[in-house]
């Protein structure tokens, strides 16, 4: 008789990462990892006590991948790092990206950490290093709903065929350059 086939918690929250990519977090059940694995569903619950627990992991796993593409990016501006690593993660991960932008889900909660780490990233902008933890935060927002938009154009191959990856790319890059010019006559104005 052939030894029984042991899946560790990597395994199982690959394999049910690989269902949320393919399928949404919907798609993550028991039954479907088990299959995805070629298993029973009792490694699934001697690892996870229910299902949201393991699509709690598989969400931690996407935002960790986001930050792995940030960290990818080697522009000198922080801010168009940001702009530019969301666009690369919605061609690469449309269902994910439709799936965390577009319905309403408690996962989005978490990332607000990550946000937070990315504002403060921005304080390291040559660019921004004089601005406020509130006017990088203002800046953020802003380049969030332009960046939502776009990356859900891209996500739902939205985006016009004459319009190309470069063009993508620049549209990121002169979009936030406007915006930070924007922030900065707003901040001269301010102060004087």
């Amino acid at each position: 008789m052939a030894p029984k086939t042991q899946f560790d918690e990597e395994a199982i929250v690959e394999a049910a990462f690989e269902i949320a990519r393919d399928e949404g977090f919907e798609a993550i059940t028991a039954r479907s990892v088990a299959a995805r694995l070629g298993s029973s569903v009792a490694p699934i619950y001697v690892n996870f006590a229910a299902i949201e627990d393991l699509t709690r992991a598989v969400v931690e796993r996407v935002f960790r991948l986001s930050e792995e593409y940030l960290r990818r990016q080697q522009g000198p501006s922080v801010f168009e790092n940001m702009g530019l690593a969301s666009l690369a993660f919605a061609r690469d991960y449309p269902v994910l990206v439709r799936e965390l932008a577009t319905k309403p889900n408690p996962y989005m909660q978490d990332y607000a950490a990550q946000e937070e780490a990315m504002i403060s990233m921005m304080g390291s902008d040559p660019e921004l290093g004089g601005w406020s933890v509130e006017e990088r935060r203002r800046l953020f927002m802003q380049m969030r709903a332009f960046q939502l938009g776009l990356t859900l154009m891209v996500a739902n191959n939205q985006v016009p065929s004459w319009f190309g990856e470069a063009d993508l790319e620049r549209l990121v890059l002169q979009t936030g350059s406007d915006l930070v010019r924007a922030g900065n006559i707003n901040r001269k104005e301010k102060n004087t």
